[in-house]
């Protein structure tokens, strides 16, 4: 293969979705994938206040099905239900969304961190429970079991 039957070099890297998109086009995939774009889309189009509330959480033959985690949201959306069909179809860039239907329930805002885990405070032994934990690790044998069980029974201990 001579220097001049190289194929040209890419500016940069093609888009997975682009590449996926390409592949699928045609086929029931292709749909799915236009459907899924609903949730990445979906706080740009209706704003943080709303998707704090409501979230996208399932889409059929037009119909959205938004999870809204209070009744005054539910029914404040209803009356906004035109506006947020429009907003989205237009963040999408074509016609997808028909109708909206809201439901109850808990919503998930994935963007939030966790809140991190309560910090356990150990509790200092007695000495008298220093000692009965020194002789229940005598019964494992070796020196090494008997620092290993004796640090492991301390830790419980300490927890509780």
């Amino acid at each position: 293969m001579s220097r001049n039957d190289k194929r040209p070099r890419m500016r940069r890297p093609a888009a997975v979705s682009d590449l996926l998109s390409t592949m699928l086009k045609g086929t029931p995939a292709e749909t799915r994938i236009r459907e899924g774009r609903i949730w990445g889309i979906w706080e740009r189009a209706v704003g943080s206040r709303i998707a704090n509330h409501a979230q996208p959480s399932a889409f059929r033959d037009g119909t959205l099905t938004v999870t809204v985690d209070s009744a005054p949201w539910m029914q404040q959306l209803s009356f906004l239900k035109r506006e947020l069909i429009l907003k989205v179809n237009d963040a999408l860039g074509y016609t997808l969304v028909k109708e909206l239907y809201f439901r109850a329930g808990k919503v998930v805002n994935w963007a939030a961190p966790a809140p991190p885990a309560p910090v356990r405070q150990r509790r200092q032994l007695a000495a008298e429970e220093i000692e009965e934990i020194e002789e229940q690790a005598k019964a494992a044998g070796t020196a090494e079991l008997q620092a290993i069980f004796a640090n492991l029974i301390k830790k419980d201990k300490e927890n509780r």
